[in-house]
């Protein structure tokens, strides 16, 4: 099963943060690159992936399955305007992690029937960290993708500790974060107390 906390990188928090995420425990590092060079993109990763094999925890690059497999990262996570789901699998073969990205029961569905090993749900709360989202889908609409598939649901957008709670009742198995971790003054405290909030010893 795959781990309850993911920790997104964000474009000011570079490998510091991905260091500091993993020694509060992070069990997963997604890369998250929008700017730069393919072969800047890929030294990233790679450095993210090395870092993740010393702490044991898991390395998903977002969007670019070719920079994931280059990278030798655990898994890719797709959005809606990355190439699907089964052309991923069939790229990178049946143990490469690929997580998708949806916001109601009848998208989660088909994408597990494609192929999905987890799902990204939201945004949960309204955020700021990335443009162009549609509203929140709050709790409900959480809990109604959760019963809807048997992968783990992470629940993404908005996540702060505090919402943690209501977020797992709502059949959450984890969140994903971005600035609440890579962000924070002490990435390695900030990632400990997700942990905490989310029951992971």
């Amino acid at each position: 099963m795959i781990g309850r906390l993911h920790v997104v990188t964000s474009a000011d928090g570079g490998l510091a943060a991905v260091r500091a995420a993993l020694a509060g425990g992070a069990p997963v590092v997604q890369v998250r690159t929008k700017t730069g060079s393919d072969r800047q993109r890929y030294a990233f990763a790679r450095e993210v992936v090395l870092l993740c094999r010393a702490d044991r925890a898991l390395c998903i690059v977002n969007d670019r399955v070719d920079l994931a497999l280059a990278a030798r990262a655990d898994g890719t996570h797709v959005g809606a305007d990355d190439l699907p789901i089964e052309v991923v699998r069939r790229i990178a073969g049946p143990a490469h992690l690929i997580g998708g990205t949806a916001r109601d029961p009848v998208t989660a569905a088909a994408l597990v029937t494609a192929g999905a090993d987890y799902l990204g749900v939201g945004p949960a709360f309204a955020t700021t960290t990335k443009d162009g989202l549609p509203d929140p889908i709050g709790p409900a609409g959480v809990a109604a993708v959760a019963v809807a598939v048997r992968v783990p649901v992470i629940a993404i957008g908005g996540v702060t500790v505090d919402r943690v709670p209501a977020l797992r009742k709502a059949g959450a198995h984890g969140v994903a974060v971005v600035s609440a971790v890579s962000g924070a003054a002490d990435p390695a405290a900030a990632a400990a107390e997700f942990l905490a909030a989310l029951d992971v010893t």
